[in-house]
């Protein structure tokens, strides 16, 4: 009659013990895609400008994306970031603080023709680079 409780005891126990064999799960339990991403597992980060980069677009497209290279506060890591908008690189000089984010391809992959570009540029000095592009703000003096 007691058979039944170690019987789902070791089902339990199996089941685990099999969890294991799906990636997903190991990644998940052993925080891989947090310690790989510079970010932390947060949604934006703040960091300094160290230099201008131009990153030619991938096949069939011809251009150059032009993107910043930025260390983060946090951990110190580096990262190439893209600032979208027309003329938007004039508004971003070196050792301005800026904000980056996720620039939205999948799994928190690079996006469209620009290759292993995975953050964008959101704001300069506090202040939001679309508006900055359109004109409705100035950028601060620091």
């Amino acid at each position: 009659m007691g058979n039944g409780k170690y019987a789902a005891r070791k089902l339990k126990k199996d089941r685990q013990n099999h969890r294991w064999s799906d990636k997903n799960y190991q990644r998940r339990v052993l925080n891989l895609d947090e310690k790989a991403d510079p970010l932390g597992g947060a949604p934006q980060g703040s960091g300094i400008v160290i230099e201008k980069v131009g990153i030619e677009a991938k096949q069939p497209n011809s251009a150059i994306r032009k993107c910043v290279r930025v260390q983060l506060i946090k951990n110190g890591r580096q990262l190439t970031a893209f600032c979208p908008g027309d003329n938007a690189i004039s508004f971003i000089d070196e050792h301005d603080e800026v904000l980056i984010e996720g620039i939205g391809g999948r799994m928190g992959r690079s996006m469209g023709d620009i290759p292993g570009v995975r953050f964008k540029v959101i704001k300069v000095n506090g202040v939001s680079l679309e508006e900055l592009v359109r004109g409705n703000a100035e950028k601060p003096m620091r």
